[in-house]
C-alpha cells in the first residue's frame, strides 16, 4: 500500500552533493498525489527499545471552533470500511475454527479442544464488541448530520432576515433567534466530531526504514521527525555497512484525528551545524483504517530517490483491553502461520485416560437417566 502525499511547497536548506543520480530535493511548484510501491528495507534497531505512547494532553483533544463536515463525511466512509474489513477477517476466522472444532470433535484431545473453544469464545466476544462499536459510531455520525441540517437551515434563516428590512421588530427577534440556532447547531456539531474523533482507535506506527538506492551510504545519520495535530514523534537512524540501519526508537502509537494530515519531515545529519532537510511531506491518513497491517512508502522527495517505509496497524479500539485471541487475528504473521494451533491436526485415538474419563462419563450419563444418581 502507498500513502497519498499532499502536495505542499517545501525550501531546500542546502545542496545536496551526493550523487548524480538526485538532483536536489524539492521543486519551487506544488507537486500532486502520487501513488507509491511499498518495499521492505533490512532495518536493525537498539536493544532495549520500547513502544511509544505519544498522545495529546488529554485523552480527548478539545473540540474544534469550526466544524469541518466535508472531511468528516470522508473520514466516516473510511472508517466504516475498516470496520466492516475488520469484521470480515474475524467472522472468517471463527468460521474456520468453528469447521475445525467440527471435524475434529469425536478424534481430539481434551486439552485440544479446550483451546480451541476458548479461542472460539472470545473472538465472538470481540465480534460483539466491535458490531456495538460500529453501531455507536453510526448513532454519533446521524446525530452530526441531524445537526448539520439544522445548522444549514438556520444559516439560511439569518440569511434572508439579514437580507430583508429589519425595520420591525418582529424581524430583528427572528434574526437574534435564527442567529443563536446557528451558534448552538454550530457547537454542538464540533462536540459531535470530536466525540467521533475519539472513537478512531490507534495507528501502531512501526518503522521500517529508509530506502534511497544511490542516496544511502554507509555512515550517513538522519532524524526523522513526525507530527500529527499535537502528537510528535522523534527519531534518529544510521545506516550501517550492508545496507543495515539501526534506529533509536521502534514504533509509535498515534491517535488518529480527523481534520490533521500526518506531517513527516526527513533531516540528514552532517555535522553538529549543517542539517540538510531532505524533504518534508503531508501525508493522508484516512487509508489506514484496514483489519490487517499495511506496509506503506512515501516519497520524501519530489524524485522518489529517497523513500520512508512504515508498517501501520489500525487498532479500532484505542485501550490495551483486546481480547487476545481476537488480537491475533490482526497480525499477519498470525493469519499466515503454519504452525499454528488451528491447522494442527488432532490424533487418531484418545489417550487411555480421556478413555476412562469417556466410560466414566457415559456411565454417570446412563446412571442419571434411569434415576439411579
Amino acid at each position: 500500500m502507498s500513502l497519498s502525499v499532499r502536495p505542499q511547497r517545501r525550501v531546500l536548506v542546502t545542496k545536496i552533493n551526493r550523487s548524480q543520480s538526485f538532483a536536489g530535493v524539492n521543486s519551487s511548484a506544488d507537486r500532486p498525489f502520487r501513488n507509491l510501491s511499498p518495499f521492505t528495507p533490512t532495518v536493525s534497531r537498539k536493544t532495549g527499545s520500547r513502544v511509544s505512547r505519544m498522545f495529546s494532553m488529554s485523552h480527548k483533544s478539545p473540540p474544534p471552533k469550526v466544524p469541518q463536515p466535508n472531511r468528516l463525511d470522508e473520514v466516516y466512509e473510511a472508517l466504516k470500511k475498516g470496520l466492516t474489513a475488520y469484521l470480515e477477517v474475524h467472522q472468517l476466522e471463527l468460521e474456520k475454527l468453528s469447521t475445525q472444532i467440527r471435524e475434529s470433535k469425536r478424534n481430539s484431545r481434551l486439552g485440544f479442544l479446550y483451546d480451541l473453544d476458548k479461542q472460539v469464545k472470545s473472538i465472538e466476544r470481540f465480534l460483539r464488541r466491535l458490531e456495538f462499536h460500529a453501531s455507536k459510531i453510526d448513532e454519533l455520525y446521524e446525530a452530526y448530520c441531524i445537526q448539520r441540517r439544522l445548522r444549514d437551515g438556520a444559516h439560511n434563516m439569518v440569511k434572508a432576515y439579514s437580507t430583508g428590512s429589519p425595520g420591525s421588530r418582529e424581524a430583528r427577534e427572528s434574526l437574534a433567534e435564527a442567529s443563536k440556532g446557528y451558534k448552538e447547531y454550530t457547537e454542538n456539531m464540533c462536540l459531535l466530531e470530536n466525540e467521533l474523533e475519539s472513537q478512531l482507535g490507534e495507528f501502531h506506527i512501526r518503522m521500517k526504514g529508509l530506502a534511497g538506492f544511490a542516496r544511502l551510504c554507509a555512515g550517513d545519520q538522519y532524524e526523522i521527525f513526525m507530527k500529527y495535530g499535537r502528537q510528535r514523534w522523534k527519531l534518529r537512524g544510521r545506516i550501517e555497512v550492508n545496507s543495515k540501519q539501526v534506529w533509536d526508537s521502534e514504533e509509535m502509537v498515534f491517535l488518529p484525528l480527523v481534520t490533521e494530515f500526518l506531517s513527516i519531515k526527513v533531516t540528514e545529519l552532517k555535522s553538529l551545524a549543517n542539517h540538510v532537510v531532505v524533504g518534508n511531506v503531508s501525508c493522508e491518513t484516512k487509508d489506514l483504517f484496514a483489519a490487517l497491517p499495511q506496509v506503506v512508502a512515501v516519497d520524501i522527495n519530489d524524485l522518489g530517490t529517497l523513500k520512508l517505509s512504515l508498517e501501520v496497524t489500525w487498532n479500532p479500539f484505542d485501550k490495551d483491553d483486546q481480547p487476545s485471541a481476537a488480537s491475533t487475528v490482526n497480525k499477519a504473521s498470525t493469519v499466515n502461520k503454519r504452525f499454528s494451533t488451528y491447522n494442527q491436526s488432532p490424533p487418531d485415538t484418545p489417550s487411555l485416560r480421556e478413555q476412562a474419563f469417556y466410560v466414566s462419563a457415559h456411565q454417570a450419563g446412563l446412571l442419571r437417566r434411569h434415576g439411579q444418581w
